[in-house]
């Protein structure tokens, strides 16, 4: 059985132009504010339409055309069509292949885990909770802004004029890399980790040492030890990157084929690198998530 709709009541309506009234009255104290929504939705739509204008210039200003894309997708069908079936050639070539992909990760490793050991300190010191002067934590901040900021392939093209070509090259420049980006994430995290811990150390008689060992070490090391994981899956696509240069790898074993037109070669080698990354990827995954815990939450 339906229901036919019941008129509005004295009061409701009363109610409403109330509203209406104190609308009316805002407008007139206030009208820059109502005025200004148009110019609010304008400036809005402004920054939409500000990164796609600045994409096509940027496109045109990098030579963009069409025709080149086009030109450049066949292009690239053909080289797809010649890497199939990926081949490694003979089983020499294959043990080759094998060992430099075992120096790409063992560049990885050891290129990651010498940044991570000399990082915990700077870290330390760059931290504010940890050195309260300012010219010290000034100094190791811009200190690892700087090496920051050189690129992993500039490090390995400075140490190979400077200890030579070959893997250790690699590993100083994933070290000279990685050990500015893990000061800056152990400093963040000591910062933001609980005072209440190192507070607790202090007021049962413990030194300054103490405070860091017992009641910051303990917060920040898992999160460390993600970190340090993460990038350790990371560096294996860098130590392949700075193996074309010189900086040993299978990097270098890459370029080689690449000169010479071998495609199903190439086609191999990157397969072997892909299944690689995959299967650290996974393991740090696993370690990481046995290192911090699992993030669900409990039902």
């Amino acid at each position: 059985m339906s229901r036919t709709p019941q008129p509005a009541s004295a009061g409701s309506v009363a109610l409403r132009r109330e509203a209406a009234d104190r609308m009316d009255v805002l407008r007139g104290r206030h009208p820059h504010v109502f005025e200004a929504a148009p110019a609010r939705r304008a400036a809005m739509f402004a920054m939409a339409a500000a990164p796609v204008l600045l994409m096509f210039v940027g496109l045109w200003w990098v030579g963009f055309s069409p025709e080149r894309m086009l030109r450049g997708v066949g292009q690239l069908g053909t080289f797809v069509v010649l890497m199939v079936p990926p081949d490694f050639g003979t089983v020499a070539k294959l043990q080759i292949y094998l060992q430099a992909l075992a120096e790409t990760v063992a560049i990885a490793f050891l290129g990651t885990l010498v940044a991570a050991l000399l990082a915990v300190p700077i870290g330390f010191v760059a931290a504010k909770n940890v050195v309260a002067q300012r010219v010290v934590h000034f100094l190791a901040r811009r200190g690892l802004d700087t090496v920051r900021g050189v690129d992993t392939l500039i490090w390995a093209l400075i140490w190979i004029n400077v200890v030579g070509l070959g893997p250790f090259a690699g590993v100083l420049a994933i070290m000279s890399s990685d050990m500015g980006t893990f000061g800056k994430l152990f400093s963040e995290a000591i910062e933001a980790a609980d005072r209440r811990p190192g507070e607790g150390v202090i007021a049962s008689g413990g030194g300054r040492l103490h405070q860091i060992r017992f009641g910051i070490l303990p917060q920040v090391l898992p999160v460390m030890l993600s970190q340090v994981l993460y990038y350790f899956e990371s560096n294996t696509r860098s130590a392949t990157i700075i193996g074309i240069v010189g900086a040993g790898g299978i990097g270098l074993h890459l370029a080689e084929q690449i000169r010479t037109l071998e495609w199903q070669h190439v086609s191999f080698l990157i397969l072997i690198i892909l299944a690689t990354v995959a299967l650290i990827d996974v393991l740090s995954t696993q370690l990481r998530t046995r290192i911090v815990g699992s993030r669900v939450a409990p039902v």
